[in-house]
């Protein structure tokens, strides 16, 4: 199979970089998957069908009873500008593969052309090509296509990337992988005044700033503790450039995010009264909305178990989380309705960090990510 791989390899670094050429942000991912499809077309026996209006699903199915498995990769990339010049560098301006999917998606190809030539005996494996996930709207809008709902799986499965990490090192975290995020919208609305008689108007000044106090005293960035809770300010809008005037409305965004639901639910119930009394004590009128939420990846205890065996099986070093990651990653939807876990693939230590615009995907990952994921399948075909 290692010959096999190699030549596969190959195809998979340059059908990379020509998604990474060719960035589609999310929901837009409509070339991306015409491509996958006819890279499928090509190198694939599955049967190949679209999912959620710009994602793929790839169907391999032996016929035989056995367990059924699902396995994710996701395709969109992010509104930021790249800064690398090599060849392969973004087509399209201020959007860039900054995560990885472009890597993500060769790897899933590399395991569609393996279970091509060394086909099931048993059970059912079911590729996705998820889009959207960067927007935390994608996992969803698969779960909800009326397609996919007809599929039921043993157990999914998931890997990113990992910057910071030595390359090929298989990364495991025991339950919670990755952190419940969320973030929230506050819009305050006053009264403008003459800047020489604020006390005539409702300036949302200091409202934003008991606000941001508050969030300040509520955060715990300690990611060791099983109550970390971290509420970062990521947008504040006040006022007009018009030194003149009293401002008279206000913005400002957040993201939450902690390890445990319940505080999780907790914590933003609160910030939400807190808005509401803050609001109540400046006479301000005020909207919150909710928008991209993350639910945590929850890593059952069988499917790493599998992520492990693979990893021995294939003699990759194992590299054992103490702390779970803080940023969101929408897969948790999947690892919330199925058995499943997500798990890292170590991307490098000196290589940048995720969303970063100097960031690019390690072509030298590819084959342990295929190599992985195969194995995984065989390991559960097991039993």
């Amino acid at each position: 199979m290692k010959e096999t791989l190699a030549k596969i390899v190959l195809r998979l670094e340059e059908i990379r970089k020509e998604i990474h050429q060719n960035p589609e942000l999310s929901q837009h991912e409509f070339n991306t998957a015409k491509r996958i499809k006819t890279y499928l077309k090509t190198y694939s026996v599955g049967t190949v069908s679209t999912v959620a209006n710009s994602g793929v699903l790839v169907t391999f199915d032996s016929g035989a009873a056995g367990q059924s498995i699902l396995l994710r990769a996701d395709i969109d990339a992010l509104p930021i500008k790249e800064i690398n010049d090599f060849k392969h560098k973004s087509k399209t301006s201020g959007v860039s593969h900054k995560c990885g999917h472009d890597g993500h998606a060769a790897i899933m190809l590399g395991v569609a052309e393996l279970l091509s030539k060394y086909p099931l005996k048993k059970g059912k494996v079911v590729l996705l090509f998820q889009p959207a996930e960067e927007i935390g709207i994608g996992a969803e809008s698969v779960l909800n296509d009326p397609h996919f709902q007809k599929l039921q799986f043993d157990f999914v499965f998931a890997l990113h990337n990992i910057p910071g990490i030595e390359k090929n090192k298989i990364i495991i975290k025991e339950n919670i992988f990755n952190a419940n995020v969320k973030s929230m919208i506050i819009k305050l609305q006053g009264k403008t005044a003459h800047a020489a008689e604020p006390e005539k108007g409702q300036n949302p000044a200091m409202a934003i700033a008991d606000i941001l106090h508050y969030i300040e005293k509520e955060t715990n960035n300690n990611p060791q503790q099983e109550d970390f809770f971290l509420i970062t300010p990521v947008h504040i809008n006040l006022g007009e450039i018009a030194y003149g005037i009293s401002a008279g409305a206000g913005e400002l965004h957040l993201t939450l995010r902690s390890w445990d639901l319940g505080l999780f639910e907790k914590k933003c119930s609160n910030l939400e009264k807190f808005i509401k009394r803050t609001c109540e004590k400046y006479t301000l009128g005020f909207q919150i909305s909710w928008t991209q939420v993350f639910y945590a990846n929850k890593n059952n205890p069988a499917a790493i178990d599998f992520i492990r065996l693979a990893a021995k099986t294939n003699k990759f070093e194992i590299h054992e989380m103490s702390h779970s990651f803080k940023w969101g990653e929408d897969f948790g939807l999947f690892t919330q309705k199925f058995k499943g876990a997500m798990f890292g693939l170590g991307a490098g230590e000196n290589t940048p960090a995720l969303h970063n615009p100097d960031y690019d995907f390690p072509d030298e990952i590819i084959s342990t990510g295929v190599q992985q994921f195969f194995q995984i399948i065989q390991e559960i075909n097991k039993n």
